[in-house]
């Protein structure tokens, strides 16, 4: 043992002697600080959340939303103000990096109009000031048409209106900062979409109708999916049965197609292409009755397909909005990163008539 304990000692100081030679001989350079240089410009800022003119419409009295701004400077950033309708709500000045400084803050808003404004100040004195403004109104919403059973407006929240329930969230979508209709609407990212429950949707006949901008950078997603879980006893994973329920995706980027389940196999409508070099707001509806399915484009049908039996909904318990994920990811239909707005679903299979009323009506 005593000559163990030798040795290890004698390890130890060949180490210390070989990196305090290293170090004479320079082969580790010494660390020196480097000047930063003259500021020579005010920081720049930007209000990441919410949208200048965003308008939240929920069916609660109060919201909780993240005020959110980041600002860059090239030398040192010493003090960020935020003010709520000229309120100093956060006042900060230690930061762990002086250059970059980015903020979230949780508030809760009532009903009312807001100005949010950030100021920034770099270390000689260069001041930068950002200011926008949004409003926040609580909504009681009635069905507008025959058979209408789900809306969302995506004005600032993943609110049903019709059932007052807010819509389960998978991931990190987002909003777009535009719309068709409102001040807002969703903005798809990767691995992200919404669910709802069947509940009262699960109806022999059925319809969708939104407003939709494609995403010319992606070939295949799952736009509106509602397929049944293969076998309850295992994990909720990718099932990719089209027995029950429905699916309506996308693929070769601007093709839209349905399928739907009748119980003992499966129906298919091949629908048709957006042009998606316009990078406009296209109006998509679909409608399954009892013996076909037909789908449009801005109010014009595109095509129809043949049910041998209605759509069945064995095992389809709930539906995702913006994915296939997580029951049909078949073939690559993932979650969309398209924008989509103002969505609502129909326990009837709407007329071509009834079909363009809708989209009429949500062009106002």
């Amino acid at each position: 043992m005593f000559n163990k304990n030798i040795a290890r000692k004698i390890s130890w100081l060949a180490v210390v002697a070989i990196f305090a030679t290293a170090c004479q001989q320079e082969e580790i350079d010494d660390i020196s600080r480097v000047d930063p240089g003259e500021d020579q410009s005010a920081p720049e800022l930007q209000i990441t959340s919410p949208s200048n003119g965003m308008d939240f419409q929920t069916t609660t009295e109060t919201l909780m939303i993240d005020l959110a701004f980041e600002a860059v400077d090239d030398i040192r950033i010493t003090n960020a103000v935020v003010e709520l309708n000229g309120q100093e709500i956060e006042n900060y000045s230690d930061f762990t990096d002086y250059r970059i400084v980015i903020k979230e803050i949780p508030f809760e808003l009532t009903d009312g109009d807001y100005t949010f404004t950030v100021t920034v100040t770099d270390v000689v004195g260069n001041v930068t000031t950002e200011t926008i403004n949004f409003s926040k109104a609580t909504v009681d919403y009635l069905p507008q048409f025959d058979g209408e059973a789900f809306y969302m407006n995506f004005n600032g929240n993943y609110t049903e209106f019709i059932n007052n329930a807010e819509i389960a969230v998978v991931g990190q979508p987002g909003y777009a900062g535009e719309a068709q209709i409102g001040s807002n609407s969703y903005a798809g990212n990767t691995n992200s979409y919404l669910t709802t429950p069947i509940d009262q949707l699960a109806s022999q006949t059925f319809s969708a109708s939104f407003w939709y901008k494609i995403d010319a950078n992606q070939e295949r997603a799952g736009v509106l999916t509602a397929s049944p879980l293969q076998n309850p006893e295992t994990p909720d994973g990718p099932q990719n049965l089209r027995t029950s329920g429905f699916r309506l995706f996308r693929e070769g980027t601007g093709t839209f197609k349905l399928n739907v389940g009748n119980g003992s196999g499966e129906s298919w409508n091949d629908g048709g292409s957006i042009d998606t070099s316009l990078n406009e707001w296209v109006h998509i509806a679909f409608t399954i009755s009892e013996t076909e399915t037909v789908i449009y484009f801005n109010g014009s049908p595109v095509n129809t397909g043949t049910l041998s039996a209605p759509i069945s909904w064995e095992g389809v318990d709930f539906i995702s909005i913006m994915s296939g994920e997580p029951r049909f990811t078949e073939w690559g239909h993932l979650s969309d990163i398209s924008f989509i707005d103002d969505l609502r679903f129909f326990n009837k299979a709407l007329t071509e008539e009834e079909v363009n009323e809708v989209m009429q009506y949500t062009e106002e």
